[in-house]
């Protein structure tokens, strides 16, 4: 039996098996009624083909020697007269021939495209498992760079903060030292911690976004608020947030939230960093069953495909996207500026 007549449907092989037989008894029958003028031999290619396909080369061969004889005794039963014993048995010879070719043919061509199926199996299920690998490294490698940004993060809110904030108290005392004194260097002294403090505003900033690792669903408009209100101070720039209510439940098993953020965090220092803009929209709402999440600013825009490269926060971007599930687009705004858009389908329950 062969391997396509094993992975057949045991129903579909009984009903080709019948149809196979049905055949053979019909043109036999119709090989007696016609003329022996009129050879049924090519219409006998039909059934044999059928019972190689429906279970293999071997009921094959049974099926055409069955023809063989239904054709060699209709011709007979017909009326035929041969000169000797040998042109049936010669003629019945070269038929059955032919057919062992057909068959032969046949089964190694459905061998053939079996042999290619399996390879096709085989090597989607090794790119299935290197799918699934890759992105289990990949999910490794976001929870290990979440990590160090929470490690970088206390580092800097309990290590460089606290030592620039030790450094202004003295700073402080050296001002009010050199005052009492009525140095001149006084008011260097005070720029000086000046200097200090807005180094450690800025510092407790950049602690504060790199803590933000993991964000409550139900926290992240808010969380999304708070970013846009210290970019805002911290750049000089306008943030704004706009959030429709009612809020939407996001699932929590794959950190949406948390990506989401991530990936408005990564698109408004884009806009600041290379596109220079001015004004930023941040918009979270929900519709037609879709969670959108929208980043528009009025910057220098997405540079031309040619000389865009392969930026790092943008494959991030879209990868935190296809994580979850959503749909990543990035384009240019035709009144200037980009538009970073992230859809989220919801549950049809929302």
């Amino acid at each position: 039996m062969s391997i396509l007549a094993s992975r057949i449907d045991p129903r579909l092989k009984r009903q080709l098996t019948l149809v196979t037989v049905a055949f053979v008894l019909l043109i036999g029958l119709a090989d007696f009624h016609l003329s022996t003028d009129f050879s049924m031999q090519v219409f006998y290619f039909l059934p044999v083909a059928l019972a190689v396909v429906a279970r293999g080369p071997r009921f094959g061969i049974s099926i055409a020697v069955a023809c063989v004889a239904s054709w060699v005794t209709g011709d007979i039963a017909a009326g035929a007269r041969f000169t000797s014993f040998v042109v049936p048995v010669w003629n019945a010879t070269i038929c059955l021939a032919t057919y062992l070719v057909l068959i032969w043919l046949l089964a190694r061509l459905l061998q053939l495209q079996q042999g290619l199926e399996l390879r096709v199996e085989q090597r989607t299920a090794a790119l299935a498992e290197e799918i699934v690998e890759r992105q289990r490294l990949e999910r490794s490698i976001l929870e290990i760079s979440e990590r160090e940004r929470r490690s970088i993060g206390h580092d800097l809110h309990d290590g460089l903060s606290q030592h620039l904030t030790g450094t202004a108290i003295t700073g402080q005392l050296l001002a009010d030292q050199l005052q009492e004194r009525a140095a001149e260097e006084t008011a260097d002294a005070r720029k000086l911690v000046s200097l200090v403090k807005s180094a450690i505003t800025q510092t407790r900033h950049m602690a504060k976004g790199l803590l933000l690792a993991d964000i409550d669903a139900e926290g992240l408009p808010s969380a999304l608020l708070e970013f846009c209100t210290t970019t805002g101070s911290q750049f000089r720039v306008t943030c704004t947030f706009l959030h429709e209510e009612p809020a939407v439940s996001l699932p929590t098993d794959n950190g949406v939230a948390s990506h989401l953020f991530r990936i408005a965090q990564e698109a408004v220092r884009n806009a600041i960093r290379h596109g220079r803009a001015k004004h930023i929209n941040v918009q979270l709402h929900a519709r037609n069953r879709q969670l959108e999440l929208k980043i528009q600013d009025d910057g220098s825009g997405l540079p031309p495909l040619a000389q865009r490269g392969e930026g790092l926060g943008l494959r991030i971007m879209a990868h935190r996207a296809g994580m979850i599930g959503a749909s990543f687009v990035i384009e240019r705004v035709p009144t200037g500026g980009t538009l970073v858009k992230c859809s989220l389908p919801l549950p049809a329950h929302e």
